[in-house]
């Protein structure tokens, strides 16, 4: 088996990332009693390393990276799974912080097939969904590298999702806001309920700042396990210092130490992020690890996180962020204001049907000059057309339309001056598309899963 045919293999499964939820609720797309006989079938290999496990709807992926990249920087050896990736699979599972290459993807593909044969044909789970497979993949080659970490983010709530079968040093909760309703909840208590699920008796747990509403729920989750609880903003804190559009400095005061810091990663929000990440680095050093203050300055300064208000270009200035809730839209607009300083703002969006589209759309319209309504080749995209008839009615002073992502960046070059900006935004999707065009990174394409009208 070749890296397409593993890929092939990957996309003949039931995939739900691209697929919308055609009911009211849909809470039991995902059941643990699958993913743990999948797993038993293999030896249990998410029990070999030491594990990390992180929740939340805004910050869980650059929290988990600037983590993997201070272990890593440490001089741990390090697993890291994430989702959904940008360009190509194999990011999904990455060794000492980089993705593994396509033999080794194969070659988990090959390994893990038969197994997931085995547990369709002589038990009564059925067959693996994508995301379960990967997730089986990640595990089996972290037991298999003899990683000494393993950085696991939650791919969608926390209780029922195919990760929550580790038994981790310590888990996290990241800012929660409304995402992913037809499947969590309808309001921020029962979304926070369902990410809490990720809590062990007796496993710490990092809290990131809340809502007043999502910490009770949180806090309340962990005095029944019970398990201790480390607050962000009040049990470890940080200061801002310098910033500009190559990065900022801040200073987090821990438990146990202060920490001077530097992100490559924009966003008031990131210094939020960093500080849960070194709220969880301390309580792996309180149970005996060697992480010492600056390999976790070095792991931060180095990590990559793309799409996360990532600069691409300048004169113009060009920037991709996966902003695609209500919450992390208007926070992400107004980071760009405070980080960038620019003429006129270009918005090249598109937006996933099942999002909250109006709210996303009307935040957009007061800040941009010119919207670009586009879409990715994702399945459940919004057309343009529907986007653009939105935009119109909230506001947006110009508005054309794009069929592709890359045609809305070169119309937004044809529109753009120097002295502007040009923001892609909307999903991971359409900034992932936004940035190949840009820096003419060559993705892999599913044209099974295009849109009809895109195939």
């Amino acid at each position: 088996m070749n890296y397409r045919e593993a890929i092939d293999y990957l996309l003949s499964l039931v995939d739900h990332e691209r697929q919308a939820p055609v009911g009211p609720r849909q809470k039991r797309i995902y059941d643990l009693r699958r993913m743990a006989g999948f797993l038993e079938l293999l030896g249990n290999p998410q029990l070999k390393a030491c594990a990390v496990h992180v929740a939340g709807t805004k910050g869980k992926g650059s929290t988990a990276a600037l983590v993997d990249s201070a272990l890593y920087s440490a001089g741990y050896r390090t697993g890291f799974y994430s989702s959904p990736h940008l360009h190509t699979f194999r990011e999904r599972v990455r060794l000492d912080t980089a993705p593994i290459d396509e033999a080794g993807f194969a070659g988990l593909v090959r390994q893990l097939a038969p197994v997931a044969r085995r547990l369709a044909v002589e038990t009564d789970l059925g067959t693996a969904t994508l995301f379960e497979f990967m997730t089986g993949m990640a595990f089996q080659c972290f037991a298999g590298e003899s990683v000494d970490f393993q950085t696991i983010e939650v791919g969608l709530g926390g209780r029922l999702d195919a990760t929550n079968v580790v038994q981790p040093r310590v888990c996290a909760i990241t800012s929660v806001s409304l995402d992913h309703m037809a499947i969590l909840g309808d309001t921020i208590a029962e979304i926070a309920a369902d990410k809490a699920g990720i809590i062990k008796p007796s496993v710490p747990v990092v809290v990131a700042p809340q809502t007043a509403e999502a910490e009770e729920v949180i806090l309340q989750v962990c005095r029944e396990r019970p398990a201790p609880a480390i607050r962000v903003g009040v049990d470890v804190t940080w200061q801002p210092g310098v910033a500009d559009c190559s990065g900022q400095s801040l200073t987090v005061k821990g438990r146990w130490s202060e920490y001077p810091l530097r992100l490559p990663l924009l966003g008031r929000y990131q210094q939020e992020n960093a500080a849960t990440a070194v709220a969880i680095l301390e309580c792996l050093t309180e149970q005996g690890y060697d992480i010492p203050a600056p390999a976790i300055a070095d792991g931060f300064a180095r990590v990559t996180w793309p799409c996360r208000l990532e600069v691409l270009g300048r004169e113009p200035v060009m920037v991709a962020d996966g902003a695609h809730n209500v919450y992390s839209m208007a926070t992400m607009l107004a980071s760009v204001e405070e980080y960038f300083s620019y003429r006129k703002l270009i918005v090249v969006a598109g937006f996933s049907r099942d999002k909250s589209v109006a709210g996303m759309v009307e935040a957009i319209a007061g800040r941009a000059d010119v919207g670009i309504a586009t879409r990715s080749r994702h399945p459940r995209s919004l057309p343009p057309a529907a986007l653009a008839e939105q935009m119109r009615t909230a506001g947006v002073g110009r508005v054309k339309q794009a069929a592709t992502v890359a045609g809305g960046l070169e119309l937004a070059r044809q529109i753009a001056g120097p002295e502007d900006m040009i923001l892609a935004t909307g999903s991971l999707f359409v900034a992932a598309e936004f940035r190949e065009s840009v820096l003419g990174i060559e993705p892999e394409l599913y044209p099974d899963l295009l849109p009809q009208d895109l195939r």
